[in-house]
């Protein structure tokens, strides 16, 4: 090994490896085929880079992005290792001479898109090369169960299989659950491999999800509250990159844009500048980013939902490569999840469809999750030792707190139950709430026994209550659907009232103020009365009793007990000064 740390330092100018690299570079150098998982920015193409330089042969580097090959190439060959690429964008000749100059010791790495190897002529040139190493970028592609499955993937084994020598076969991905990594070992041929999992944790990543919020609002304030940082602004569609470009470049921010509509020498325009710092912030689809080496990304945000887990954790695996921490803010709303269906019905083979649509429910219920949003990445890859909180994601650092529902959860799930579990979320909040608009009529759901019985609650609390609901398992989301509920076991055993429906909920949300001006009064009466009684405010009423007495405007002393917070000796202590204030706002 003394030997590729040589390399390590003649050509990379790194005097140690990374956590990982040095015992897979021990394997491959032993002649052992290798599966490693790190995480993106943890140096995967050294691993592979390196032992390419001591091999005798050429080592063929399979990698699905044609876009950065020669990006790729380029940069290893300004560090003075010999390499070529062979993609779709070269006419025979061009490749005929690649694979001379291979022959004759030329280079040390050839890159081809996985698409050659379904050519036998390009396969058949391919076999004239003396092969040390077959290096496999985004291992994950191979599986159907991946998120970005490459048919071409496939040809690779067939491949391997043919050559007359068998060469070190190595594969490499950032983003695989189990099961991906056991289907990409088998169907890439990996014989008893060397299999390094670098755990996909990384403290510097700050997880923030945002609901429901104003997106431009957002984003236009978090860009001039944060001028000269370098950050992506990520969006589904190449229509929703122009439509954000031009918001925020009427409004003075210089920034860029990447899609794959873009001609090539815009796109080179765009992310040079990007690079060099001429500007700091680029709007792009997920095109942009792979392979791109800025360590001092500060802040990723996703416009809308990602399509799945891993493309997002892989996304915000683009920001804080310096070790420098990076936010990452996804600005979720349920409005977004239909596009992506859409997209999936449209873009993807009958077969895979079920796939994605379990792999988009899998990104709702993180961002609908109460639990600490690192743990629950982590799990998703079966990192055994995700730890239950992070505290430094959003989730983690919220002011949340528990809160006994039963008797909601009970309401909720009986309008699901009479309903026969034939309607979606904001249909059973109409009823829920008493609203009488014509698809209630219509279907003659106001004559349901539960229509109207939380008419006091506004209709964000109920819809935040069944999103918690839903996390903890009280009650299940139909299959294929979005919104329309199904009772499960436990579901019945609250409706029996044989278990208690326990939830987090946000005390920042818990409910919507929906009389503002008797909120304020009821804070001002607070004040005064904490003055009075010289404590702090909190210590009478926290600002959620408050929020649901200005909501529910108890009139007597039974209905003022039945709020949460209110107790028998503070019905006592202040109860008559809260309901004369009720009273004198209402007759007003």
């Amino acid at each position: 090994m003394e030997r590729a740390l040589k390399v390590l330092k003649r050509y990379f100018g790194y005097s140690s490896f990374r956590e990982g690299q040095y015992v897979i570079i021990e394997n491959i150098l032993k002649g052992r085929d290798v599966f490693g998982v790190l995480p993106t920015g943890g140096g995967k193409s050294i691993c592979y880079q390196v032992p390419a330089v001591l091999m005798q042969g050429v080592t063929i580097v399979i990698s699905p992005l044609i876009s950065l090959m020669k990006d790729q190439v380029d940069s290893i060959n300004s560090i003075g290792i010999p390499a070529a690429y062979i993609n779709s964008t070269l006419k025979m000749d061009a490749i005929r001479e690649i694979i001379d100059g291979g022959v004759i010791g030329r280079y040390k790495l050839i890159y081809i898109a996985p698409e050659r190897l379904e050519s036998e002529y390009c396969v058949r040139l391919l076999k004239t090369l003396d092969i040390a190493q077959v290096a496999i970028d985004e291992a994950h592609c191979v599986s159907q169960w991946g998120h970005d499955f490459r048919p071409s993937y496939r040809f690779i084994f067939s491949f391997v299989e043919s050559l007359k020598r068998r060469p070190v076969v190595t594969a490499f991905t950032a983003t695989a659950t189990q099961q991906v990594r056991g289907d990409s070992v088998a169907l890439l041929g990996l014989t008893n491999p060397f299999t390094y999992l670098g755990g996909f944790n990384r403290d510097n990543l700050l997880i923030n999800i945002h609901k429901e919020v104003d997106k431009l609002e957002f984003i236009k304030d978090f860009l001039r509250d944060n001028p000269e940082q370098s950050g992506i602004i990520y969006c589904a569609t190449r229509k929703e990159v122009d439509s954000l470009y031009e918001y925020l470049r009427e409004r003075g921010f210089s920034i860029g844009k990447y899609h794959g509509g873009l001609r090539d020498q815009e796109k080179e325009k765009f992310q040079d500048d990007f690079l060099f710092e001429r500007f700091y912030v680029m709007v792009a689809t997920n095109a942009f980013g792979m392979g791109i080496d800025k360590s001092n990304v500060r802040f990723i945000i996703h416009f809308s939902i990602p399509k799945n887990l891993e493309s997002y954790y892989q996304e915000i695996g683009r920001g804080g490569r310096d070790g420098e921490n990076c936010w990452c803010h996804l600005l979720y709303s349920r409005e977004d999840i239909p596009r992506q269906e859409y997209i999936i019905n449209t873009s993807s083979s009958i077969s895979r469809r079920e796939i994605e649509i379990r792999k988009l429910q899998a990104i709702v219920d993180f961002c609908e999750t109460k639990r600490c949003y690192r743990n629950f990445i982590l799990s998703y890859f079966g990192d055994n030792d995700a730890r239950d909180y992070c505290n430094n994601c959003s989730n983690c650092l919220s002011n949340d707190e528990l809160r006994d529902i039963t008797i909601e959860a009970q309401k909720i799930l009986s309008c699901v139950y009479r309903t026969r579990e034939r309607f979606g979320i904001s249909v059973l909040i109409d009823i829920l709430r008493g609203y009488s608009g014509a698809k209630i009529i219509e279907n003659k759901l106001n004559e349901l026994s539960t229509y109207g019985i939380m008419k006091d609650y506004s209709s964000r609390f109920i819809k935040d209550i069944i999103s918690s609901m839903i996390e903890e398992g009280y009650v299940n989301l139909k299959q294929g659907t979005y919104s329309m509920l199904k009772l499960n076991e436990k579901s019945i055993k609250i409706l029996k009232g044989k278990e208690k429906a326990i939830l987090r909920l946000k005390n920042s949300a818990i409910e919507v103020v929906e009389d503002e001006i008797l909120f304020k009064k009821l804070r001002i009466l607070r004040k005064n009365m904490a003055e009075k009684d010289g404590v702090k405010p909190y210590i009478i009423f926290s600002d959620a009793s408050l929020i649901e007495i200005a909501n529910f405007k108890p009139r007597s002393r039974e209905e003022l007990l039945s709020i949460r917070g209110v107790g028998e000796k503070k019905l006592q202590r202040y109860g008559e000064f809260i309901l004369n204030l009720i009273n004198d706002h209402v007759t007003r």
